[in-house]
């Protein structure tokens, strides 16, 4: 597939997922990534329908790049954390390397300390 086209993907990739349930069936038409399947499993069951937006998609060759914003509410466990009712906002990078129609392979940087402060885990510096 094009540049082009694989930026194109993404884009039906993230409105595929945008603010709803996340079922198996969903991701498998996008997903052939055992670690992203499981992650995206894991926040669904702590941020139900959780959001992900992408702010911006860069693409070439067989990879394409994603500054995205996830928003949601944790309704579930996160790893170890019992749900809190709050909602956050965490930015993401994340680089996908698509191979035949689908995300073979990810990377992905996350606010991670932004998350926990906003689930009051880790108190916020003054």
């Amino acid at each position: 597939m094009s540049s082009q086209e694989n930026k194109e993907f993404i884009e039906r990739y993230f409105a595929a997922l945008r603010g709803t349930t996340k079922p198996a069936s969903i991701v498998e038409q996008y997903v052939d990534d055992a670690v992203l399947a499981h992650h995206i499993e894991i926040f669904e069951a702590a941020f139900p329908g959780y959001d992900l937006i992408a702010d911006d998609i860069i693409s070439e060759g067989d990879k394409v790049v994603v500054r995205a914003t996830m928003r949601g509410t944790q309704r579930g466990e996160f790893n170890g954390i019992p749900a809190t009712g709050k909602s956050v906002t965490v930015s993401i990078m994340l680089i996908y390397r698509l191979s035949k129609g689908k995300i073979v392979e990810h990377w992905m940087n996350a606010d991670s300390l932004g998350l926990l402060q906003q689930l009051g885990v880790i108190p916020v510096a003054a």
